[in-house]
């Protein structure tokens, strides 16, 4: 339980931070004056002001935030030159912008320095264990062995063959697998098993009955930068594939997690070593990158179109409607902490 609490805030604490830290160093960088960074909410339980800005730690540990001078909708503007609104629009955008953007660059470094130190998951498929009496061992599969075809699909990856295989129920499926650079191949009929989803659900899929071994091989620091970068945009595709699945209903709304969902793979990836524990940081840093540029009031998204409009228009939009769409965004929120809550729980 410890590791769980520990390693919760662990995760969401870096992720809030370097969040913040993006808005904040460009609006420093925008002549901005910055009066407050808190990480975490009120109450507030440490604070130091330093220069023009009060930096804070709040008690509840699950966001943050970055106050700038005339930022608030209903703040009174002195029209002074270090206030948001005095900034022109572009430069405003980008206050804005740093902070998804810090958490996708957050993510692309985390992955490079894994993959340097650690190694890159190799596209083999190595064997850890083979389940007795399963159709694996039935063929003479071994541990050791590398799976390097399913159905005649050359397969690079664990979940591509369970991909494949989980939709083979109690049916054949022709696997060829290689040891000490001799290629054998058999017909194996799967078994019906049963995977837990994310929503909790559980979902009958085939399986030969093998576990995979992790190989990893190490990267050079340009390998290392480059693949870090192209994880964290495939990360940014899936992200989006799920939300687009979630509008057009194609993608069921149980696999939504919140705060305990996070949590427990949290506590879960800690206790399977610090890289894994980095690796879901990682991913939770892209997400947390796509889903506030969402066009949503009060989320980064949202105050990115209020400008866009206001470029468009000539002039900010009016105080009464950005007061109101931000009201709906609150609500919508709230809303969805509720709903995933309530998914955390029954999960």
């Amino acid at each position: 339980m410890l590791v769980t609490i520990l390693s919760t805030i662990f995760v969401i604490g870096i992720l809030v931070f370097f969040h913040e830290l993006g808005h904040f160093m460009v609006a420093k960088w925008s002549g901005i004056k910055v009066e407050k960074f808190s990480l975490g909410f009120p109450p507030t339980l440490i604070s130091k002001k330093w220069g023009q800005t009060v930096y804070a730690i709040g008690v509840v540990p699950l966001g943050g935030y970055v106050k700038m001078a005339g930022e608030n909708p209903g703040e009174e503007a002195k029209g002074e030159p270090w206030e948001f609104m005095s900034k022109p629009v572009w430069k405003r955008f980008l206050v804005i912008f740093a902070g998804p953007f810090m958490n996708f660059v957050l993510a692309a470094v985390v992955l490079a320095g894994i993959y340097f130190f650690r190694g890159k998951e190799t596209d083999a498929v190595f064997i850890d264990s083979v389940l007795e009496d399963a159709p694996a061992a039935q063929a003479g599969i071994q541990p050791g062995d590398e799976i390097v075809e399913i159905d005649g699909v050359k397969i690079r990856s664990f979940m591509q063959l369970v991909e494949i295989v989980s939709e083979k129920i109690e049916e054949p499926v022709v696997v060829g697998w290689k040891r000490n650079q001799s290629i054998m191949t058999d017909t194996l009929i799967t078994y019906k098993g049963y995977n837990i989803m994310p929503s909790g659900d559980s979902i009958m899929v085939g399986k030969i009955g093998i576990t995979a071994k992790f190989v990893y091989e190490k990267q050079g620091l340009f390998q290392a930068v480059g693949a870090g970068f192209s994880q964290a945009v495939f990360y940014c595709k899936k992200i989006v594939e799920f939300v687009i699945g979630l509008v057009s209903r194609k993608t069921d709304p149980k696999q939504i997690g919140g705060p305990l969902f996070i949590g427990k793979i949290a506590g879960d990836t800690a206790r399977s070593g610090f890289d894994i524990l980095m690796e879901f940081l990682a991913l939770l840093s892209v997400n947390l990158a796509v889903l506030n540029v969402l066009p949503i009031p009060v989320l980064d998204g949202g105050h990115m179109i209020f400008l866009g409009i206001e470029k468009l228009k000539g002039s900010p939009v009016a105080l009464k409607t950005r007061l109101i769409a931000q009201q709906i965004g609150i609500a919508f929120i709230l809303i969805l902490i509720i709903f995933v809550t309530f998914n955390d729980i029954t999960r």
